[in-house]
């Protein structure tokens, strides 16, 4: 620890004097009066260690000093001994209050106030470096908290890029699910929030909204790339993409970390229950469909909808949001209903987006 600067601020010459020569292995600051005190702690608040503060002065008093220096907030990081001979149990409780570590009795015995002022420096030493420990720390998990998103991220995009490879239809499908997923996660943390979505819950959804499909790699081409109306066995066959996609997610563990892996599977498997309970594959009803699950729904839906597939045309905006909150497209939670009608218009700006896109590449 460097040689402390210690402030001394008392009205009397020899009062001043006799502390300063206490603390002659100090670096010692004097001020006379209050209105001096604070302008040098305005000057050099970094450099001093502790105050010692005298009570009654001309121009502004000790009480006034402390109120200043609350409000403006430098004794939480300045510690301030007050040594007076005036003070009255009153004048200490409230001096207290204000946040003085000490109150030292003239006349004080030079022993006495060394110490007192040495473990008083020392513990404002102590819970600097404390602090300084724990933003150092905190910066350090902060990076590392920022490492782990982009490794599941990456691990996420390498995934839903591996769909796109084996259903052409479905990168790009990805890509717009991920920012229907955004919108109405934003609208359902809003309007519900007994969902409890923070900021990082709906990146995570997101983010983890992009493997929705991922158990369509398991899935043969003569039934993934089938042009036509699938049979019910291969619609069976199709359905499994959601329990295939779990497996695949699961012995991604130990490489996908925190709450991305309960989420991704909440969503794989469950995306395609239905409010009513007649969705699969496990007939989930109401809210036991994970809320991360029941947003991805509509925001696959709806994207199924409003894209132009190999075995049908794009149904307009007004078609797709009335087929879908008519129950046309299963049944779908009331509360997510309203948040759509609340998103109604960014999803369609988005459709319209990504028609005129794929409306230029063809």
């Amino acid at each position: 620890m460097k040689k402390p600067t210690i402030l001394i601020v008392d009205d009397v010459d020899i009062n001043r004097e006799i502390l300063c020569e206490m603390f002659r292995e100090c670096n010692t600051l004097q001020a006379e009066n209050g209105k001096e005190a604070i302008e040098i702690i305005a000057s050099k608040q970094d450099e001093i260690s502790v105050v010692l503060l005298d009570v009654v002065m001309p121009v502004m008093d000790g009480m006034a000093v402390l109120e200043e220096m609350k409000k403006r907030k430098w004794i939480n990081s300045i510690p301030v001994l007050l040594i007076t001979g005036e003070a009255t149990t009153q004048i200490e409780r409230k001096a207290y209050q204000m946040g003085v570590s000490d109150i030292i009795r003239k006349p004080f015995d030079a022993f006495i106030v060394k110490q007192r002022t040495k473990n008083v420096i020392e513990l404002y030493y102590n819970k600097r470096h404390l602090e300084e420990m724990v933003e150092l720390q905190t910066k350090v998990l902060r990076k590392q908290a920022e490492e782990l998103q982009n490794m599941n991220d990456r691990i996420i995009d390498t995934m839903s890029n591996v769909v796109e490879f084996r259903n052409l239809e479905s990168g790009d499908h990805v890509k717009r699910v991920k920012t229907f997923t955004n919108i109405m996660a934003k609208y359902v943390a809003k309007a519900y929030p007994e969902y409890k979505l923070d900021d990082r819950a709906i990146s995570v959804i997101t983010s983890a909204s992009a493997l929705h499909d991922v158990g369509k790699i398991a899935i043969s081409d003569a039934i993934l790339l089938k042009p036509g109306r699938l049979t019910k066995d291969e619609f069976e066959i199709m359905k499994s993409h959601t329990t295939r996609g779990c497996e695949i997610i699961d012995m991604m563990a130990d490489i996908q970390k925190g709450d991305y892996g309960k989420v991704s599977y909440d969503i794989c498997r469950h995306h395609h229950e239905r409010y009513d309970g007649r969705g699969y594959p496990d007939g989930l009803k109401g809210e036991e469909i994970p809320i991360s699950a029941q947003i991805v729904s509509v925001a696959d839906v709806y994207d199924a909808l409003v894209t132009e597939r190999c075995y049908k045309d794009a149904y307009t905006t007004d078609e797709a949001y009335n087929m879908i909150t008519r129950g046309e497209c299963g049944v779908f939670s009331p509360k997510l209903m309203d948040c759509l009608a609340m998103a109604r218009s960014e999803f369609e700006a988005v459709a319209r987006e990504n028609q005129k896109v794929a409306a230029e590449a063809r």
